[in-house]
């Protein structure tokens, strides 16, 4: 058997909803769940990120989170303005949202049943890696171990984004299919922070991927929402005891590098890998040394549970 055997896409019913996802590898593997952030489907796992932590021995997992791909589409909640942003951050008012991080925490737990798997490795990035957090908290005997990337604790005095990032998040959605294109090439540009020409070769077709899968702003809306509607993890995750992995980038303009060592400092026995050079994406040429940390860390963590 070919053991980064990919399989099309399928749906599960889980949490009163439909989640898409796709499998990597060999279902007697270890299992290992990878949690998209913001608005990205997950797609933006590469197909060869995937193979490739497959054939590290692992059987890899990736979903669209609800209000996103080819999930199930919510309803209900405002779309965000920059003023609205403005006061909620100046004026600490609290935001209403139609579901928070815990709901999207119980979608991948029902996952995972609706998988048979009763614990799994977990690796999320960004707003993936505030839900695996949560789950973390919430349903520790589910966790094998934690890979928390380009994430944070959600506490509320660590350094913003910059100004460009902050308006790539904040802008108006793309009135048609050029514009999409161009706008996703243009996003990833600043996000990754530099040149990366590999993944710059990749973006447009990675872009119609996306496109053809369907768009959902709304939903992107509700999920930003749902961020800061969850507040701070920060004295919560002092009780996680799962191990924990947090990998962030030196040059991240969305989620300050402050948010990665936060989330190192606030989970016992955390290991922080800082990567010079990474911004807020997973360039191609650093994928080694992210796969070989996570294939370290969870088969570590494997080998410690079984012994």
């Amino acid at each position: 058997m070919n053991l980064s055997a990919h399989q099309p896409p399928q749906m599960a019913r889980t949490n009163g909803i439909e989640l898409c996802y796709e499998t990597f590898g060999d279902p007697a593997a270890e299992p290992l769940i990878l949690i998209m952030g913001l608005g990205a489907q997950m797609v933006l796992w590469h197909d060869e990120f995937c193979q490739q932590l497959a054939a590290h021995g692992f059987y890899v997992i990736r979903f669209d989170n609800r209000d996103i791909g080819q999930s199930s589409k919510l309803s209900g909640g405002k779309p965000l303005g920059a003023l609205e942003m403005l006061k909620l951050r100046l004026l600490k008012i609290p935001v209403k949202a139609p579901y928070r991080l815990r709901d999207m925490a119980e979608d991948t737990v029902g996952l995972m049943d609706a998988l048979g798997i009763a614990s799994a490795h977990l690796v999320g990035a960004s707003m993936g890696g505030m839900i695996a957090q949560e789950i973390a908290i919430s349903f520790p005997q589910r966790v094998r171990s934690l890979t928390s990337i380009m994430s944070t604790t959600g506490n509320p005095r660590l350094p913003g984004p910059t100004r460009e990032a902050m308006a790539v998040l904040m802008a108006p959605p793309p009135k048609s299919k050029e514009e999409y294109l161009a706008r996703f090439g243009q996003t990833w540009k600043i996000l990754r922070v530099g040149a990366f020409p590999e993944d710059e070769a990749r973006d447009r077709a990675l872009a119609e991927r996306t496109f053809a899968r369907g768009l959902n702003p709304a939903g992107v809306g509700r999920q930003l929402r749902a961020i800061l509607a969850s507040g701070s993890r920060k004295q919560r995750l002092r009780a996680v005891k799962v191990p924990t992995l947090v990998i962030h980038g030196t040059v991240d303009p969305l989620v300050h590098p402050a948010g990665g060592k936060d989330t190192a400092a606030s989970i016992p026995g955390a290991k922080l890998i800082m990567i010079e050079r990474m911004g807020h994406a997973l360039p191609i040429p650093m994928w080694p040394q992210i796969i070989d940390a996570i294939d370290q860390h969870a088969h570590g963590a494997s080998i410690k549970t079984t012994h």
